[in-house]
């Protein structure tokens, strides 16, 4: 005999069954080390993150020592700033400066007082 060629081969069922069960272990072992990996660089992620915070921290303390409360009064202007940009872009907000006079229309509110009397 030179050459033999097997053309159907079929397992067990318990053979069948354990290649899955294997292949499904491994899936799941590749998934756990993703998330392991994945966990471990959002870790990292945040340790570097909080690093530049406290520099920042601390440069800003320095730079309080060295120069006084200019940058605090620069940066509450800017919120200021900002704050009064938000409200001069809302429907609902009325700036009425302190001490002046003024009439107000308010809906109905006139109209409602005349039908009652």
């Amino acid at each position: 005999m030179d050459d033999v060629s097997i053309t159907h081969l079929t397992y067990g069922k318990e053979f069948s069954r354990a290649i899955e069960e294997k292949q499904v272990a491994e899936q799941e072992a590749e998934r756990q080390k993703f998330i392991v990996l994945r966990s471990e660089q959002e870790r990292q992620a945040t340790v570097i993150r909080s690093e530049g915070e406290a520099e920042a921290a601390q440069m800003i303390s320095e730079a309080l020592k060295e120069h006084g409360s200019g940058l605090i009064e620069v940066r509450r202007i800017d919120a200021a700033k900002d704050i009064a940009d938000a409200l001069s872009k809302s429907p609902n907000v009325m700036y009425l400066p302190h001490g002046q006079q003024m009439l107000l229309n308010l809906a109905g509110g006139a109209r409602a007082q005349q039908q009652a009397a």
